[in-house]
């Protein structure tokens, strides 16, 4: 892997993806489609490939917002939990996704504070 920092941490821009193209309690998805995205978006490390991403996955679901609903090598389908929001962090000015049910914390690596 590269030197390269994202200007978005990884998983906010997982979660952002999420909110804009799979924000359905019914639709599935997969990790592959979601590093698609990033990948075509440009913000991650050209070196990355999806073994680079599980662990921003299991965080998401250790965090409740999606979970894992089966899995086919590196391949994971997802299902969300609840409706995603769109959110403004007011402590790190960003704007954050969050589902009905999650705690009102920044997901921002950097903040993690009460929203």
């Amino acid at each position: 892997m590269g030197d390269y920092t994202p200007s978005v941490p990884i998983v906010l821009q997982i979660r952002k993806i999420i909110y804009e193209k799979f924000n359905d309690v019914d639709t599935k998805f997969t990790n592959v489609d979601i590093f698609e995205i990033i990948k075509k978006n440009g913000d991650i490390d050209p070196s990355w490939t999806i073994d680079n991403v599980p662990s921003f996955f299991k965080q998401l679901c250790d965090e409740g917002m999606i979970r894992n609903i089966a899995q086919d090598f590196t391949t994971q389908w997802f299902k969300i939990f609840d409706e995603i929001e769109k959110m403004k962090c007011n402590s790190c000015n960003s704007e954050v996704y969050l589902d009905k049910s999650e705690q009102r914390i920044c997901p921002n690596p950097a903040c993690k504070k009460s929203i």
